[in-house]
């Protein structure tokens, strides 16, 4: 099976080497700019993403974009408010057979669309994929064990692309639920936002465990309400991802938050769940279910609240049973 991944980021260059030593075959890495694109095929490292880490020998860096037209499985490593644009870019030069797996984490805004929902409706007749779970770029690169979710309603497909990723090190699990597969990706990141600002409250380790666990939560609830099934929601696209991004500052997420709880600029770095926050919120209330933690983040990154406000806000919520 060949393999080309769209979009030469961190997380885009990890998944090339992937598939490159799991396939054995070429693996096409593919990217915009062609002066960047060139530079990184001739030093053999991705220096502004993911520098010191070399490209295995089966990775070609390209900006061609037909690059992607004799690949059996096309890996879409972009943001999920781009990720509409760019299955109708490359759409025309994929093959009709080919399985289109999407590798970010969101929901796009103004239709409320999980990734795989959004693929489903750009790429009609072809078959879909979603990979998500807990891995950070750099900790893929490196080899270091990483297991994650691998959904699609099609068996087949799924069985074929775990095949194509799986090394010693990097473990795909199968699953059909793409609702709960998406969903985790995009609940966790905005929920790692609220536990970065906890932390850089300075309010301490019991208190970020309890957003954690009351994110998780709310998560949960949205989750089942979209059809998701409660394993997929305390697995490893669920639960996993989640401790995951609000325990460590690889995640951008978590980092945003860290900052805005210290009351610091911004890391200047695309935080998905900043760019979801509002969507997911508005999704949520579409289905009648309360996400105080999300809306409290959404709040504050639209300026309405401080981060104290928004703390104390969520403390003086009315006491209640915890499930």
């Amino acid at each position: 099976m060949r393999v080309a991944v769209v979009g030469g980021g961190a997380w885009g260059t990890a998944l090339s080497n992937v598939a490159a030593e799991a396939t054995g075959e070429q693996t096409a890495l593919i990217g915009r700019d062609p002066a960047r694109m060139a530079e990184i095929a001739k030093a053999r490292v991705n220096a502004a993403r993911l520098p010191d880490i070399a490209l295995h020998q089966g990775v070609h860096p390209t900006a061609d974009r037909t690059a992607v037209s004799d690949a059996d499985i096309v890996l879409l490593v972009v943001p999920t408010q781009t990720l509409r644009s760019v299955c109708a870019e490359f759409l025309p030069l994929m093959s009709p057979g080919a399985i289109v797996v999407t590798c970010c984490k969101g929901v796009e805004q103004v239709t409320l669309a999980l990734p795989h929902e959004v693929l489903r409706d750009a790429l009609p007749g072809m078959r879909h994929a979603i990979l998500s779970g807990p891995s950070f770029a750099e900790d893929v690169a490196l080899g270091l064990p990483t297991a994650v979710t691998l959904a699609s309603h099609d068996e087949d497909a799924a069985i074929l692309v775990t095949e194509s990723l799986a090394t010693r090190s990097f473990r795909p699990y199968r699953s059909h639920d793409m609702d709960g597969a998406a969903l985790g990706g995009a609940a966790k990141n905005v929920l790692a936002i609220a536990a970065g600002a906890v932390a850089g409250r300075g309010l301490g380790a019991s208190a970020v465990a309890a957003m954690v666990a009351r994110g998780f939560a709310e998560l949960a609830r949205l989750g089942l309400a979209l059809g998701a099934k409660p394993e997929t929601l305390a697995g490893l696209s669920g639960l996993g991802d989640l401790v995951l991004t609000t325990s460590s500052t690889k995640s951008r997420n978590f980092s945003l938050g860290l900052a805005l709880g210290r009351g610091e600029p911004p890391p200047n770095k695309l935080a998905e769940g900043a760019a979801t926050v509002e969507a997911l919120v508005a999704l949520a209330a579409q289905h009648e279910i309360d996400m105080p933690i999300s809306a409290a983040v959404a709040d504050v990154l639209g300026g309405r609240v401080s981060v104290g406000a928004a703390v104390a806000n969520l403390l003086a919520r009315p006491l209640r049973a915890e499930v």
